[in-house]
């Protein structure tokens, strides 16, 4: 196997190869001037952090709004006959120049290496290093086979340029490599290192990401028994599975041992607030309105023309426990479900008694608006509840956690339990700290307490494409990950895929469409009250305050569970094919060089 095989085809989409090659990241400078300095690898690594630190739409308004557990009123590449490689465009030149531009940093950084201390050197070389994991990551969760770009190529490197996608198994051989030597050498504490701001990258962000991509691609591995991109089974040439996960153990567990964090007591601080809670936070992006620093998700998510209606579901709130540990139950009215219940529920979704201030600074209770909303139910983890939030876009400024402490446990929780390593202890530590923050009584599977739930094992196992044997510990690690990290970018979507799982995508409630509040007998004959407001469905128009009710089934109309009454059913056909675990290389670049391959799947489409 060669040591490089690159990429970039798709550059010559939209320019010349001499156009795009000719150009350096920063074309202001010499790089053999530039890079001779502490202070310029400081420079240049700012900006490749002010190029790809992930913004607050990509953490607030991610992938998991268009899983199971959210409906929307536009679901993407999952309604039918909605998508297919011919319609696909993310293959494009811009998607490769960050790796170009990381690749140009090791290549040169050399230069300044009598300059600076050995420990200075190699914590900017695992800076650099963690950048190249964690595009090369990115890229290959969208497309499975990708490249590994360790030089900058020229532009007359036509072997290199027109070479087939490599292996996603040596791909993320590389990048574990990459994450290793980055754990190993990156600072931890320092000026420009480990600041409030949280936004530079460090062994402790390091770590935290290793943590996460071990997980993802060993968990991944064990539950596809073949490459989604070849269709063909693992060759395991390089680290198996078993290899992955036991790596998520280890640099979770590092993690965890620095008490670098801990647990901020109030869950929903961590999604509303101005100044990002440094107690928990890992990673994070800042925002400001005194700089005018802002951004639109409040708007977004309460906004009857301009949002995409994004709506909890029935199987998402059901997750969450009582707070004495005991299972919620399901056909409830949805003014009484809420007592007793796990706190994060109350951080993330709207619950009687939720407090807004207005403009004004009068502080009332919030009431539900159903055209915001397809279920019944209403999203606030990333809303915030103060100065008027609903007036208009643009107006938000809490800050934003990218990866934060909370997840790491769960992390380590999972993979000790997938590693057949999970005790009590460890127990105790991950999801027990989780739950006793969130004021649910802490009872460890298997104890005599313990209750397990059937609600719980027939979702994740019944009625699904690749069933598989769960024990009640990692049901429970999985219905953690729901309550503590759901909306958290695309941590659910990317819990579907790794899990074999995508085809809940398309099932949810009995593969016709979203499940949402549950609406009585009485409920439905005279409605029921929230907040000084009267809520009823019926055959009147669809508005803030009632639900047009049809017995059609036609798409993107409401119906109920048991005709008269039950829960309410956004009907929405939705489609999932195993094909679908990639993207689809689009057509555009295949005409370019054929042998970049199509993914299993997408030959024909």
């Amino acid at each position: 196997m060669k040591k490089y095989l690159y990429i970039i085809t798709a550059l010559l989409l939209a320019c010349s190869c001499s156009d795009f090659f000719e150009k350096t990241p920063a074309n202001e400078f010499d790089s053999d001037i530039f890079f001779a300095t502490e202070n310029d690898l400081k420079l240049y690594s700012n900006g490749l952090i002010n190029s790809a630190l992930p913004e607050a739409t990509d953490m607030t308004l991610g992938e998991d709004l268009y899983t199971d557990l959210c409906g929307t009123l536009d679901s993407k590449e999952f309604y039918r006959g909605s998508y297919n490689a011919g319609k696909a465009s993310n293959w494009t030149t811009s998607i490769w120049s960050f790796p170009r531009r990381v690749a140009y940093m090791l290549e040169n950084m050399p230069n300044c290496k009598n300059n600076v201390s050995e420990e200075i050197y190699n914590h900017y070389e695992g800076v650099a290093r963690f950048w190249r994991a964690w595009i090369t990551v990115k890229r290959m969760k969208v497309f499975g086979d990708v490249y590994y770009i360790d030089h900058v190529i020229s532009a007359d490197d036509t072997e290199t340029l027109y070479a087939p996608r490599e292996d996603r198994e040596y791909i993320f051989h590389h990048v574990v490599q990459d994450l290793k030597f980055a754990c190993e050498n990156c600072l931890s504490s320092g000026a420009g290192i480990h600041t409030d701001g949280r936004i530079y990258i460090n062994r402790y962000v390091a770590l935290a990401f290793a943590s996460r991509f071990c997980l993802y691609e060993g968990t991944y591995r064990k539950y596809h028994s073949k490459n989604p991109s070849t269709g063909k089974a693992w060759n395991n040439e390089y680290e198996s599975y078993e290899d992955l996960l036991a790596l998520a153990e280890q640099f979770s567990k590092t993690l965890i041992d620095t008490k670098a964090f801990s647990l901020n007591p109030d869950y929903r601080s961590l999604f509303v607030s101005a100044v990002l809670p440094t107690d928990e936070v890992i990673w994070g992006r800042t925002y400001s309105s005194e700089l005018s620093v802002k951004h639109g998700t409040t708007f977004k998510y309460c906004s009857t023309t301009s949002s995409k209606q994004y709506s909890p579901t029935k199987e998402y709130v059901r997750m969450f426990l009582k707070t004495d540990g005991s299972l919620a139950p399901g056909e409830i009215s949805v003014t009484e479900e809420f007592v007793d219940r796990d706190k994060r529920l109350a951080a993330s979704v709207l619950t009687p008694g939720t407090l807004w201030r207005s403009a004004g600074g009068d502080s009332q209770e919030l009431a539900p608006n159903w055209t915001w909303t397809k279920s019944g139910y209403q999203w606030i983890k990333w809303v915030q509840l103060e100065d008027d939030p609903f007036s208009g876009d643009g107006k938000s400024y809490n800050s934003i956690p990218i990866i934060r402490y909370g997840e790491i446990l769960l992390n380590y929780a999972e993979a000790a339990a997938e590693l057949g390593h999970m005790t009590e202890a460890i127990w105790n530590e991950t999801i027990g700290a989780l739950r006793t923050r969130a004021g649910v009584r802490n009872i460890y599977p298997g104890s005599a307490e313990y209750v397990a739930d059937t609600w719980l094992r027939e979702y994740y196992t019944q009625d699904v494409k690749h069933p598989v044997e769960l024990s009640d510990i990692m049901l429970e690690i999985r219905r953690e990950r729901v309550t503590e990290l759901m909306l958290e970018g695309q941590s659910r979507y990317d819990d579907l895929m790794r899990w074999h799982l995508g085809d809940l995508i398309e099932r949810r409630y009995n593969h016709v469409g979203w499940r949402g509040i549950y609406i009585t007998e009485a409920e439905a004959k005279s409605g029921f009250m929230w907040a000084g407001k009267k809520y009823t469905v019926g055959t009147g128009a669809s508005n803030e305050n009632n639900y047009k009710i049809t017995k059609s089934g036609d798409p993107k109309t409401w119906s109920l569970s048991e005709g008269t009454y039950g829960y309410v059913i956004y009907n929405y056909p939705l489609e999932w094919h195993d094909k679908m675990y990639t993207h689809p290389i689009p057509l555009s670049a295949l005409a370019v060089n054929p042998d970049l391959g199509q993914n299993n799947g997408w030959q024909w489409q």
